[in-house]
């Protein structure tokens, strides 16, 4: 199948999973904040973020390599899946050193066994989930994402709603995800028979480069954590967890930028790396086409949710969370760049280079927590931790997509990023400063956004409809 075909076909069945999981999620922001006070929804986000911590220094950070290694032919399938199963056996015993440091933490109080659930519950899925969207069955992924996302929502109002007689709280909302992904692990692993790849014997090279690859991913996943996720730590910490809460809610709408990235992303990193043994030059063009197309939607689309930060956050809050609005066309600018620069890692990927993944990450990580310290206690409070967020994306696009030219010579379009970003934080600075006539303002740069970004997507959908037709 022709790459162009592949990478529409994969991302079109990823889209139709993600797409329908995420938008019920997005919409179940108004039922939490219905059913959850500000406090409790910041320290929900607390657990879950630090379950998120948790999971690439328990897995190892295995089930990157397992998608790594499970794409190359030449692995033995048993030795890629049965290396990925027994390390995150034997990374869950390193809970037994972390649950009393866990226990220290007054927030974690009465928390801590919902914190270690969820991450062993969240190892086992994403290593059954890595290894099918590894082997080509990304209709079986989209699947199983939407049937994880529906049970997260059904298991939400149960816990919530009082239909066991009781509001759980910050418990049903933690726990509803911990349940839905380990059903979801049960369900990959009958339908696929999952368990017929376990095996005792591991092949010793395979063990290594595996680790060799995924182990400095632990750390880059840890730096990424920090940078999309300590500034509400510091936010609970210097302010309030009312302003954590608040500050949560705030990155849902933003959030559907990182559904369209991840659902493409998902489906590029297989094209990307499947379609590296072809001829050089043809692969860096293709990269080129992409990244067009990719950083085009993803300016468009930060746009639109700029615009419409207040309407939305009016539509889909409650009185009380009315006000994260406030942090949304930062937050979003933050994700565009996000977009960016998970693309660009994208090259590091395919040439395993983890270790130039796990530098930049660095670089991110101690930014933005060097900007949060100075920025949170500032009188600009929380509007600092989206400053902070921002600048730290921004910085290590600007490192990774220098670095990342030297692996794959694909053109990077540094004038048409430029005008952009001027555009987007034109957008920013007036929804913020809430400039009068905004609605004019806002118009005009989405119209100047459409026809800057109208060749790039026209080009490529042009490309893809051509051979589409073939």
């Amino acid at each position: 199948m022709n790459k162009y075909k592949t990478l529409l076909s994969n991302t079109f069945l990823i889209s139709m999973g993600t797409f329908a999981s995420k938008l019920l999620v997005f919409f179940m922001v108004r039922f939490y904040t219905d059913y959850l006070t500000t406090s409790q929804y910041g320290t929900a986000d607390l657990i879950t973020q630090t379950a998120n911590l948790l999971f690439p220094v328990i897995s190892l950070g295995i089930t990157e390599g397992v998608f790594r290694f499970g794409l190359s032919k030449e692995n033995n399938p048993k030795s890629v899946f049965s290396t990925g199963l027994w390390i995150i056996s034997a990374g869950a015993l390193l809970f037994a050193a972390i649950i009393p440091a866990l226990c220290l933490v007054n927030d974690f109080k009465g928390y801590v066994w919902l914190i270690v659930v969820y991450t062993l519950a969240a190892c086992l899925h994403s290593l059954c989930a890595q290894y099918i969207r590894a082997i080509g069955k990304t209709a079986l992924f989209a699947i199983q994402g939407i049937i994880n996302t529906s049970l997260v929502i059904i298991l939400n109002i149960i816990f919530l709603t009082g239909v066991l007689g009781v509001n759980l709280g910050v418990t049903g909302y933690v726990l509803s995800v911990a349940v839905a992904d380990t059903l979801c692990a049960l369900f990959l692993i009958i339908k696929e028979k999952l368990w017929r790849l376990i095996t005792l014997k591991i092949e010793k090279t395979i063990l290594k480069d595996m680790l060799k690859y995924s182990i400095p991913l632990i750390p880059t996943t840890i730096f990424w954590w920090i940078t999309s996720v300590s500034d509400r730590y510091m936010v609970n910490e210097f302010i309030s967890p009312e302003a954590n809460g608040i500050y949560a809610v705030s990155y849902k709408l933003p959030t559907l930028l990182t559904l369209v990235s991840t659902v493409f992303m998902q489906a590029w990193q297989f094209s990307a790396v499947t379609e590296d043994d072809g001829d050089k030059e043809e692969h860096a063009k293709f990269f080129s086409k992409v990244w067009g197309s990719f950083q085009a939607v993803m300016f468009l689309a930060g746009g639109f949710v700029i615009a419409f930060a207040k309407i939305a956050m009016k539509l889909l809050t409650t009185y009380e969370f009315y006000s994260s609005w406030e942090y949304v066309p930062l937050l979003s600018v933050a994700m565009i760049f996000t977009a960016f620069t998970s693309f660009m890692g994208t090259v590091y990927v395919v040439n395993k280079k983890s270790v130039i993944s796990f530098l930049t990450a660095l670089v991110g990580a101690v930014t933005n927590i060097i900007l949060n310290l100075i920025l949170i206690p500032s009188p600009l409070g929380v509007q600092g931790a989206a400053i902070a967020t921002v600048a730290s994306y921004v910085l290590v696009f600007i490192i990774r997509s220098i670095n990342a030219r030297k692996y794959i010579k694909f053109k990077l379009h540094i004038g048409h990023i430029i005008l952009n970003s001027i555009i987007i934080f034109i957008q920013t600075l007036v929804m913020i400063f809430e400039v009068n006539y905004f609605i004019i303002i806002e118009s005009l740069a989405l119209i100047s956004l459409l026809i800057i970004n109208l060749k790039f997507i026209k080009g490529f959908l042009t490309k893809i409809l051509s051979f589409a037709k073939k």
